[in-house]
């Protein structure tokens, strides 16, 4: 096989190594492939990894030094696994190689040859928070007072939005009307913001995360020697996970390999980051931009059943895009099918799930096996609140649990303040929010307010709208602390007469809505969040019921994940990209939820089914996906059709379950 190496041999002895005994056919033919671009589409549970792993080793036993060989990862730890194992199956030190997330290597690059572009070698690189501060003070030194209006982006926002136009290498005005349509009119504010910042970031000779990859593609660029040293040296790319690279990525590895000697690895059909700027036709047009790639599919699958890979290539097989062909071929015996469960609603839906876990644990299963999956936060509300009160131990990998996510905090707050002025910890929740207030500050504002209520004898709600109270609160505060006390009146009023729900929905409507448009670049499933508290609240007649047993949830629960370390695991699908369990659950799996109602509206459900794919895909044994009949999520209760990507498969593909009232199937 015509391997081109450079000058001089491996200085190491590699072990005897029988590939075609140690891989299956497609793996083998993946890592002895002649070099030249190469697709290998990685189904999932195939054995990526060792595919990859072997390649290295291959190429080292054909006499390519570890020197020569470029291994681009999105994560520490996938790097780090695979090196590990390269130098258990070879020998070969991991630290030979350059290997390494594209940020990692990005940063290796700019530090010895970052002056050729304007980059001394003495930068420091800004964490997020750090970047954040830098980007705050850009935008004042622009216009002073942008921050002080509480319908403005804050830094967080503003920081996201910059940070996706330079990894898709789009315009601040697309990126804005693609991915964050609430803040359109500051478009070409923003613009100049960026400008400001990336002047400030040169100043201060400091980088961000960003720059990373900007100035690497920058170097190969405008450096020709620098670009053309590394592009001789490094004979071989090895990219994983290639379906994750955003425009930037791609547009780095094509530069750093005009010798079209790479190994793109991935799977086209798990392509499902696309709000983090990751790139579909990034995979899709790699034989475009590399001629002659050949295209290899690895589709033996060593993880699930075949009754689930069966499900997993029908849902996918009605795509309506442009994809390779793949089909999944079962390694593991035959076994059920997967269940596809109807509910009458989310608790329902909860309710089977625990029955059913509680028998999966009767009869030996590992909790730490037994997964629930969903598409969105609020979508588990339910789930994490019939775990709780049946005292089942849970841990959430796609964050904290619902109750504790800083916006559901927030807005309890206002609940608890309107019920029981005295909860002086509930008026620093929300006071501590806006502009120049600080803990001393918001503690002096609360006995003022509280003073002002009783020298006028009037409600302690009220005395936050009365003038001598609004004099105290910092100038910068004024407006909103004003729109604050209106929507906690409004509150007050609703409270006196009203249902829980409909207290919830006037705090939604009211100030907060504003401030979490401002404050957090996912608004918008933030605000599906506190929507599905409405329909939360109205299972309660007493707001007081409703408060107390939020508190109590979320006491109660933190104590028992305390106590037990044998715990099911919750989380979103996006999370769960990359892990496996014997048992899965999919909840919530009706249209609307799952796709969402924006992918719906918006005509394009394509990357969802992808997501759908990657659920379902989890499971290695058994399989249940779940769907709630009605939807009481807040407002009126509406009916909902199982998820279209259910709809458009055989039936014989599963085994319906309706629940009956005992819960039995």
């Amino acid at each position: 096989m015509d391997f081109e190496i450079g000058p001089g041999k491996n200085t190491f002895e590699i072990p005897e190594i029988d590939f075609r005994a140690e891989l299956n056919d497609e793996q083998f033919a993946a890592v002895t492939a002649k070099p030249g671009p190469l697709l290998i589409l990685a189904g999932a549970g195939s054995g990526k990894t060792r595919t990859l792993t072997y390649r290295v080793a291959y190429l080292l036993s054909q006499g390519v030094r570890a020197g020569e060989i470029l291994l681009l990862t999105f994560t520490n730890k996938a790097a780090k696994e695979m090196l590990t194992r390269v130098e258990e199956l070879t020998g070969v030190e991991g630290r030979s190689f350059w290997g390494g997330t594209f940020h990692s290597i990005g940063h290796r690059l700019l530090r010895m040859h970052g002056e050729a572009i304007g980059v001394p070698k003495n930068f420091t690189i800004l964490d997020a928070g750090e970047a954040e501060t830098v980007l705050k003070h850009a935008v004042e030194s622009v216009e002073s007072a942008f921050f002080k209006n509480k319908t403005h982006p804050k830094p967080g926002p503003l920081s996201s939005i910059i940070s996706m136009a330079r990894n898709t290498c789009e315009s601040i005005e697309r990126t804005v009307i693609d991915f964050f349509p609430q803040h359109h009119e500051f478009i070409e504010r923003i613009e100049g913001f960026a400008e400001a910042y990336a002047k400030r970031k040169k100043e201060q000779n400091v980088v961000d995360y960003d720059d990373l990859l900007v100035f690497w593609l920058k170097l190969l660029d405008e450096a020709p020697e620098v670009a053309e040293y590394y592009q001789q040296r490094f004979r071989h790319c090895l990219v994983d996970e290639y379906q994750d690279t955003n425009v930037l990525q791609a547009a780095i590895i094509d530069k750093m390999a005009p010798h079209h000697r790479i190994m793109a690895v991935g799977d086209d059909a798990q392509c499902i980051y696309s709000w983090r700027g990751a790139n579909f036709d990034n995979i899709l047009t790699f034989p475009d931009r590399h001629p002659e790639t050949e295209i290899l599919r690895i589709e033996t699958n060593y993880r699930s059943t075949p009754e689930i890979l069966t499900m997993a290539n029908a849902i996918i097989s009605n795509r309506t895009t442009a994809g390779f062909d793949k089909v999944l071929r079962a390694h593991k015996p035959s076994s059920q099918r997967p269940y596809v469960v109807q509910a009458m609603d989310t608790r329902e839906q909860a309710q089977f799930v625990i029955t059913r876990i509680r028998g999966l644990i009767d009869e030996g299963h590992d909790p730490k096996e037994i997964a629930v999956l969903y598409r969105s936060h609020f979508v588990a509300l339910d789930m994490q609140m019939e775990l709780s009160r049946a005292g089942v131990p849970y841990q959430i990998t796609s964050g904290v649990r619902f109750f504790e996510q800083a916006h559901i905090k927030d807005l309890v707050a206002h609940l608890r303040l309107v019920y029981n002025p005295a909860d002086v910890s509930a008026f620093l929740r929300i006071f501590l929010l806006l502009p120049k207030v600080g803990e001393k500050t918001a503690q002096k504002l609360y006995d003022h307010t509280l003073a002002i209520a009783k020298k006028n004898e009037i409600d302690f709600i009220d005395a936050l709208r009365h003038e001598a109270t609004i004099k105290k609160a910092p100038a910068a505060a004024r407006a909103d602390w004003e729109s604050v006390a209106l929507s906690l009146r409004d509150m007050k009023q609703i409270a006196d007469s009203g249902s829980p729900d409909e207290v919830v929905q006037v705090a939604i409507d009211g100030w907060y809505s504003s401030y979490l448009q401002g404050a957090y670049a996912n608004y918008s499933n933030r605000l599906e969040d506190l929507n599905s508290l409405v329909g939360f609240a109205a299972r309660f007649e007493e707001m007081q019921e409703l408060i107390a047993q939020i508190t109590l949830l979320n006491s109660e629960t933190a104590d028992r994940m305390e106590e037990s370390n044998e715990s099911i695991r919750l989380t979103t699908v996006h999370q769960a990209k990359g892990l496996e369990f014997n048992v899965v659950f999919v909840i919530g799996a009706a249209d609307g939820f799952f796709p969402t109602r924006r992918s719906i509206d918006t005509g394009d459900t394509e990357e969802e089914r992808r997501l759908f794919y990657v659920a379902v895909t989890r499971a290695r044994d058994e399989l249940y996906v779940l769907y709630p009949k009605m939807n009481t999520k807040g407002g009126p209760s509406m009916f909902l059709n199982p998820s279209r990507f259910l709809q458009e498969i055989p039936t014989d593909l599963f085994e319906p379950i309706r629940i009956r009232r005992n819960y039995g199937w």
